[in-house]
């Protein structure tokens, strides 16, 4: 697992390779990401926005951005902890995601939140030795 803390926000990402629905010999691979977002802080705090940089093996990135997760924008009052889960394919056997989230305080002031980078690895990654 993967975590970062920005403003008393932990986001904690678990990444999984899914092998069912991959297809190596058509450079067709999928991971599902599961992600935690914790409110440690003490003031209650809006999802807006998301954005992500996903770079695969060859180093080609891609951006995302839009609005909220998963069709929400969840409200997270101290304490509270929202989680979902998403994916994304590659036509490489491995890559990495980093990104943040829009927030928004209860007094309207807006800010970013980072998600960690993590790795998305697959059996079909050769490995090498250095």
């Amino acid at each position: 697992m993967y975590s970062d803390t920005t403003r008393e926000i932990r986001v904690t990402v678990e990444p999984r390779y899914l092998p069912d629905q991959s297809q190596p010999a058509e450079s067709h691979y999928v991971w599902a990401y599961h992600v935690r977002i914790e409110n440690l802080g003490l003031e209650t705090v809006r999802l807006r926005t998301r954005h992500w940089r996903i770079t695969d093996a060859m180093g080609r990135m891609m951006e995302v951005r839009g609005p909220g997760v998963v069709g929400e924008q969840p409200l997270l009052r101290p304490g509270e902890a929202f989680t979902y889960t998403s994916g994304t394919p590659l036509s490489t056997p491995s890559g990495i995601m980093v990104g943040s989230y829009g927030m928004e305080s209860e007094a309207g002031e807006s800010f970013d939140i980072n998600i960690p980078a993590f790795s998305l690895d697959s059996p079909h990654q050769p490995r090498h030795l250095n």
